[in-house]
Order: C-alpha cells, then sequence, then structure tokens
C-alpha cells in the first residue's frame, strides 16, 4: 500500500513538472496609458513565445486596448489595468491602439 502511494505521489509530481517549462516559456511586459497615449507606443519582443502583456490605464477615463493584428481588444477602466495574453508571434510588426479614442497615436509590438 506505501508503494503504491508512493508511486502514485511521484507520478503526480512529474505531472506537475511537466506543465512547467509552458508557464516559463511566458514572457511579460506592461504597458502604461497615460495621457490618452500608450507607453512606450513600442514594445520589442521575442518570436515564437507566449506573451503577457499587462496594459495599465493611469487616466481618468477608460480606454480599450484593441489589437486587430493580434485579434484582440480588451477594456481598461480608468485607474485600471488588465492583462493580454498573445503569442506566439512570427517575426513582424503589430499595431495596437485605443478604439475608445481612434485619433491618438498608436502603438506597435514588433516581434523578432
Amino acid at each position: 500500500m506505501k508503494r503504491l502511494a508512493a508511486i502514485l505521489v511521484l507520478g503526480s509530481l512529474l505531472a506537475l513538472s511537466a506543465t512547467l517549462p509552458a508557464r516559463a516559456d511566458n514572457d511579460s511586459f506592461t504597458l502604461t496609458i497615460t495621457g490618452g497615449r500608450f507607453e512606450p507606443a513600442e514594445i520589442t519582443v521575442p518570436t515564437g513565445r507566449k506573451l503577457t502583456l499587462l496594459v495599465k490605464n493611469l487616466d481618468a477615463t477608460a480606454s480599450e486596448f484593441e489589437s486587430a493584428d493580434l485579434g484582440r481588444e480588451k477594456v481598461v477602466t480608468a485607474n485600471g489595468s488588465v492583462t493580454v495574453f498573445i503569442g506566439p508571434l512570427r517575426a513582424g510588426r503589430y499595431e495596437f491602439f485605443d478604439d475608445f479614442k481612434p485619433d491618438t497615436p498608436h502603438g506597435f509590438i514588433v516581434a523578432q
């Protein structure tokens, strides 16, 4: 019985360790919205990796992170933040913008 329990525990630990590399491959980047603009306006990211983009809105009005290139759109409440998962990306330049304020400068994620 003890041997069976030990085998089950070992099997569980091996299964858990198999998920760790996927999490380690996730790179994080931060975008800040302030004064109606994204800072930085351009982010360089690695190709072929899953990415986490934290978008912080420091303005007193809501914004919407939108990118047709990335197929993502997320409302970011005033003084709030959202997490956007993207990738893995191929080499290229991916545009994003604030859909609530389309006349403000657009930003880019450059995958290389």
